[in-house]
């Protein structure tokens, strides 16, 4: 894997070793690239390298979705009762009847 490495260097080296290479901010001249995830898809914030590319920009659209689901939490919305697993009706009713004694 070459990290951070000027793009010449990683064809140099690229071009003498015998086994494949993996770049990372190496240029693409290497036999394979890694971008990781959260660059990928723009979950990052404040500085970007500048081998960053984002295909996408969900930061957005998690923080609103993180954001109503703790509002839903906090004001007992969620979960709801179609949301949580119920016992067997008798199964139920025999522990109602346990309480009972």
């Amino acid at each position: 894997m070459l990290e951070s490495v000027p793009r010449e260097l990683a064809a140099e080296i690229t071009g003498d070793l015998h086994i494949p290479t993996i770049g990372i901010a190496a240029g693409p001249d290497c036999d394979g690239q890694i971008l990781v995830l959260h660059d990928l898809i723009g979950l990052g914030s404040g500085h970007k390298p500048k081998f960053v590319r984002s295909y996408a920009d969900v930061s957005g659209t998690i923080s609103r979705a993180v954001g109503e689901y703790a509002g839903d939490v906090r004001a007992g919305r969620f979960p709801a009762d179609e949301e949580s697993y119920h016992l067997p009706a008798e199964v139920r009713d025999r522990l109602l009847a346990r309480r009972r004694i």
